[in-house]
């Protein structure tokens, strides 16, 4: 069974701490839920676990199935199974959804040890697009080129959909979305969930959880998880905010005092550049 397990994780960004100790276990088949407010720490664990440059870890570890992640830079954590859809997708002109996606598909099939078989990929493309109800010319369209918020999100979920990942983590991924929209990708996230997959739902709000619902919630707060439950917690946090939480664990000020940049791996012209090679 996948496992991903983040034990006493500690991360600073220029020299300011972020992450203060977080310890998490992730298992396939496993739906987690972090909530807490604007500048806990949330994103910043996502970019962690994925190996953003500008993160440094300065104590603690993870590890997914017993393989040190930190050892690996970030496109090998994409391979061994890791997946981020980002609060900000990145737009990348001159990189088309269909080759972009084609080669992360044929990368994880080749780590896999199967064959890459494009017509599979096409026919899943097409109803990955059905289902997501995506224009037909998505696949032609430069990667988050011009596309709206709504767009951007969804074709993360495209993604997560054709590359099958082991441990899926989704920031904000409700953010900038209407009801509707919330509502589409809330049904295909929840038809993915299964023994083969853990996923990590980073979110402010309930409202996501409604539509995609989570076996354990968790809260961060000053770069820690201070508090696990189940929907009862969710359900309190919902009614009555989270200065309970604060007034119960004596803390003043849940914010880590970091103020950071949405993560960008890479700059849209690297990536154009690196499929033109």
């Amino acid at each position: 069974m996948t496992t991903l397990e983040i034990k006493n994780l500690h991360a600073s960004v220029d020299g300011k701490p972020i992450l203060q100790g977080v310890d998490l276990v992730i298992k396939a088949g496993e739906t987690h839920a972090i909530m807490g407010p604007n500048g806990t720490g949330k994103s910043t664990l996502a970019s962690v676990i994925m190996g953003h440059p500008r993160y440094e870890v300065t104590e603690g570890s993870i590890t997914l199935d017993g393989a040190d992640v930190l050892e690996m830079e970030t496109d090998e954590r994409a391979r061994a199974g890791l997946f981020l859809a980002m609060q900000a997708p990145q737009e990348v002109p001159g990189v088309t959804n269909s080759d972009f996606l084609k080669t992360a598909v044929e990368a994880h099939a080749e780590e896999r040890g199967e064959p890459f078989k494009i017509f599979s990929f096409i026919k899943e493309y097409d109803k990955a697009l059905t289902e997501l109800k995506m224009d037909a010319d998505v696949p032609e369209r430069y990667l988050n080129d011009g596309f709206s918020g709504g767009e951007k999100k969804r074709n993360e979920i495209l993604q997560m959909k054709l590359i099958k990942p082991k441990i899926a983590i989704l920031d904000e991924i409700d953010s900038g979305l209407d009801v509707d929209a919330l509502k589409i990708v809330g049904e295909n996230v929840t038809a993915m969930k299964g023994d083969g997959l853990g996923m990590l739902l980073i979110t402010h709000y309930q409202r996501m959880l409604s539509y995609i619902h989570a076996d354990i919630i968790h809260v961060m707060m000053k770069g820690r998880i201070v508090k696990t439950g189940t929907t009862d917690l969710m359900k309190k946090i919902d009614e009555q905010g989270y200065d309970w939480i604060k007034e119960e664990l004596g803390i003043e000020d849940e914010r880590v005092g970091v103020e950071v940049k949405e993560p960008t791996f890479l700059e849209p012209d690297s990536l154009a550049d690196a499929f033109k090679k």
